[in-house]
């Protein structure tokens, strides 16, 4: 399983249910890595895409408590326990985690790699991602050169969980 955020030099990742910046490489990024693929996220984030509706091109699966939530052209699960029963349907290599915050702690100990576009900048924010930095679990294997947009530069980042021998 994968994940796949954008975060601040501080990892924060949104502030009032809205991403701290939308750089057009990122969501290009974004939109060719999830297309075809199955997009994992909890109902605010949900919310906060285009129109409150799901992403086109991807099988969504919505995690909410709300046992009565419905949207059209997803499934939602009551849980992290249900979303990985329908989970057990895909590709593992073919799921990513795309937020918000409370989903990625939930779900990042069943992830092995992290795409992290990480931004140069520090923003007011609300929302944080865990600091893959300061986890030993999490090595961080690979980083793109750095890119500008307008005055922010940023990396595109990918981490891998280490396995550790015992």
């Amino acid at each position: 399983m994968n994940l796949i955020v954008a975060v601040d030099k501080n990892w924060a990742i949104g502030c009032n249910n809205k991403l701290l910046v939308s750089i057009p490489a990122d969501m290009k990024f974004f939109r060719e890595i999830t297309e075809g693929k199955v997009v994992v996220m909890g109902r605010k984030t949900l919310e906060s895409l285009p129109g409150g509706q799901p992403l086109k091109k991807r099988a969504n699966i919505v995690i909410t408590s709300d046992r009565n939530y419905r949207v059209k052209d997803a499934v939602v699960a009551a849980s992290v326990e249900e979303a990985l029963e329908e989970l057990g349907k895909y590709n593992e290599e073919d799921i990513y985690i795309i937020g918000g915050e409370s989903i990625y702690r939930q779900m990042l100990p069943y992830c092995k790699t992290a795409y992290v576009t990480k931004i140069d900048h520090a923003y007011a924010a609300d929302t944080y991602f865990p600091n893959l930095d300061k986890m030993e679990d999490w090595k961080l294997t690979g980083v793109s050169e750095e890119q500008t947009y307008f005055s922010l530069e940023y990396v595109f980042a990918k981490y891998e969980r280490v396995v550790r021998e015992r």
